[in-house]
């Protein structure tokens, strides 16, 4: 029987939104012990040690909404209405009218307004703090027909209060075209594009000409790229654009030098990027099978620093027109690029990880902080110099995707998460639970769980701080895309938290308020006329898929995974979803030709990454099976030709007709988009990364064995135009 101490922390904890039990992928009940909730609870904010500092932990979580007039957010949709909310009213304020008004976030005149005698209004329930009598009474609110952000201040006697009130969509924007036709585009990673004028690494240029590409001469209506996030570039553990320093800015390595109008400007750029010495480190960059994320970022900044100092000189301190649009951006974006640009050039000073900088500077607003402003004011325009070119070119593609009327454009990535030691985290402590890392419990792949090492978003802080990070956050990556695909969409419902100096097996999930995010998606959504991709692979429940269908939101499909599970046989294409984009696999798995071939089994027993030789042989064994079953299916759709072999042991390797006729029974899905990925078309054998290694294999590094230049002439991708429209592999 449990005592006073446990009844009071198991409150406490379903109060924070801590899951008690879930089952495994084995079907297993796992339960979050007492040291795991304790430990999430003082992550929260929270003092559990004993059980007197507990009771009070207790009270302060259920009176925390009594201390205000009002909750400082409220989202609802535009159905919704009309409306109401929630006051708080201490009873010695009972004498007094209330006055309240709406106002649209970026005007000052209401929209609606109005006052009345508290003694009028109905008392819906009384509550005691501290000896205080606060009278909980219900404010009607009138319709607000526009979506959007609005202010509701409300005003008794000397108290005020605001809250902020999202009216969202129903549903996130969908293309009317894409209602009416299906829809197909280029995945790739933008890191690995070589191509004849690049310096090393695929940029935005190369984004581009593929965009351009893709829309004009195949047809398509996106391409898909990786996180595009600022990263520290350097080895082993800073190169993976699912471990950004932000997810709020760029990585200027993507920059292309030969576009920046300072850099064909500035003397000083052109003699550097002229110099024997330089034209054979790009040389021997282009030419390398792997990204060097160092030595390249190295060579760009050497000249984007040369550059800077001629924009610095000629523009800036002559307030010319350029430097004119630099400061509308500047003003644009705020006090957030300010402290991104003061964190980077710490990042310079100190290196990465502001935990491990001097104490002074491990705050953004400290004295310390201010004072290197002021000193460094230059390295921090340069940063934010940085961020504008690279925004600039973005709005540029953006443009080009319109005009060659993709129906999407650029498909863009937003990772779970960023590391403790990165910018996001240092700019916004107060919204992040620093001792804990989020997660993945234990599963088939991944036995011991895993670990993602960057923290989490603290449920309560996000609506005290009224969504606004969150709010940037979705704004921010919407912008430039006419797409987003959200990484580990089941982490808007809930997250495993993992206490600091505890394993993945002794974690915890953590409720999120979904309903309240998903509206804030949706609307920015709308606004930015984005479609969304919710990657919901794995463990995801046929609920949470509803609610994401539900709210406009595409679900996340791949071949490998769509199976009949009782009989291991792929699904046929009627069986897939409407409401999904569909492609064959992801960075993190096999392509095709790894598939086929059973390449990525191959690499992991080289690697000693199987426990034992059963697992290693059961793995073999269904791989054999699956391409079985992958014949049965296209030979069911009548996708293969005639006088192709029947047994796919004939088959030994993945061919170009093999692979354009699996993306042929894709294309017969239902599903409202297809992602063809650029690494099946050119036969590449190996996946972009290895979950679970590091530097035993090259992941993030990757480069296509051929130039754009080379591989836009391939037969292959003549095929694809098309594609989507076909009823039967005769039609194509």
């Amino acid at each position: 029987m449990k005592n006073s101490y446990e009844n009071m922390l198991d409150e406490l904890s379903r109060l924070c939104g801590i899951v008690e039990s879930y089952y495994d992928v084995w079907g297993n009940p796992r339960q979050a012990s007492r040291e795991t909730k304790r430990a999430i609870l003082r992550s929260m904010g929270y003092s559990v040690d004993d059980e007197d500092a507990l009771r009070e932990s207790l009270q302060r979580c259920k009176t925390k909404r009594l201390r205000r007039l009002i909750e400082p957010v409220s989202v609802f949709s535009v159905k919704e209405q009309p409306g109401k909310t929630l006051l708080f009213i201490p009873a010695e304020e009972s004498d007094n009218s209330i006055h309240w008004s709406i106002t649209e976030e970026s005007f000052h005149q209401p929209i609606h307004e109005g006052e009345c005698k508290l003694a009028q209004m109905r008392v819906y329930r009384r509550h005691d703090l501290q000896g205080r009598t606060i009278r909980e009474m219900i404010l009607p609110l009138p319709r607000i027909e526009e979506v959007g952000y609005y202010n509701l201040d409300v005003k008794v006697g000397g108290l005020q209060d605001r809250m902020r009130l999202i009216v969202t969509p129903e549903r996130a924007f969908m293309p009317e075209r894409l209602l009416k036709r299906k829809g197909w585009g280029l995945a790739l990673a933008l890191y690995g594009i070589r191509s004849e004028r690049n310096q090393g690494i695929g940029d935005l240029s190369d984004l581009g000409n593929l965009t351009e590409w893709v829309g004009r001469e195949l047809g398509g209506d996106f391409v898909a790229i990786n996180p595009l996030h600022a990263l520290p570039n350097r080895m082993p553990f800073g190169i993976s654009p699912y471990a950004p320093i932000s997810r709020l800015y760029f990585n200027f390595i993507y920059i292309d030098l030969e576009t920046v109008e300072d850099v064909r400007e500035s003397l000083n750029a052109r003699a550097i990027i002229h110099s024997e010495e330089y034209k054979d480190a790009v040389r021997r960059q282009r030419e390398s099978a792997l990204v060097d994320y160092e030595e390249v970022a190295g060579l760009k900044r050497m000249v984007l620093e040369t550059a800077f100092e001629h924009f610095y000189q000629n523009h800036y301190l002559k307030q010319s027109e350029r430097a004119e649009r630099f400061n509308a951006y500047r003003r644009r974006e705020g006090k957030r690029l300010r402290d991104y640009a003061t964190y980077m050039a710490l990042f310079d000073e100190f290196g990465h990880g502001w935990d491990g900088w001097p104490e002074p500077y491990r705050r953004p607003d400290s004295e310390e902080v201010i004072i290197f402003r002021k000193r460094d004011e230059r390295r921090i325009l340069f940063h934010e110099y940085l961020q504008w070119i690279i925004e600039s070119e973005l709005d540029r593609i953006r443009a080009c995707c319109r005009d060659s009327e993709m129906a999407i454009g650029l498909s863009m990535d937003l990772p779970v998460g960023s590391p403790t030691g990165g910018y996001d985290v240092w700019a916004n402590q107060e919204i992040f639970a620093t001792d804990v890392d989020v997660g993945a419990p234990p599963d088939a792949f991944s036995p011991g769980g895993q670990n993602w090492g960057f923290p989490p978003l603290l449920p309560e802080a996000l609506r005290e701080n009224r969504y606004d990070f969150f709010v940037h956050l979705i704004r921010k990556n919407l912008c430039h895309a006419g797409a987003l695909r959200i990484d580990h969409a089941l982490g808007i419902f809930r997250l495993f938290w993992i206490p600091k100096g505890m394993s993945p097996q002794e974690g915890a999930y953590v409720l999120y308020p979904y309903k309240e995010l998903l509206g804030i998606i949706s609307l920015e959504s709308v606004r930015n006329e984005a479609v969304i991709i919710a990657e919901d692979l794995g463990t995801v429940t046929e609920e949470i898929r509803s609610t994401l269908r539900s709210h406009g939101m595409l679900s996340f499909r791949l071949l490998y995974f769509e199976k009949d599970y009782s009989t291991g046989e792929f699904l046929p294409a009627e069986c897939y979803p409407e409401e999904a984009i569909v492609s064959t696999t992801t960075h993190d798995l096999p392509t095709l030709s790894g598939f086929w071939a059973g390449r990525d089994i191959e690499v992991k027993k080289g690697l000693d990454r199987y426990p034992d030789e059963e697992t290693l042989n059961r793995d073999i064994t269904e791989r054999g099976y699956d391409r079985w079953r992958l014949f049965r299916v296209l030979q069911r759709s009548g996708i293969l030709p005639p006088d192709f072999p029947e047994d796919p042991s004939l088959v030994p390797e993945m061919t170009s007709e093999l692979c354009i006729c699996i993306y042929r029974f894709l294309a017969l899905t239902p599903c409202r988009l297809m992602a063809v990925n650029l690494d099946d078309i050119l036969m590449v054998p190996d996946q972009q990364n290895l979950p679970g290694t590091i530097d035993e294999y090259p992941n993030w590094r990757r480069k296509t064995p051929l130039t754009f230049e080379e591989f836009r002439l391939l037969k292959e991708f003549s095929l694809l135009k098309g594609i989507r429209s076909a009823k039967r592999v005769n039609d194509i």
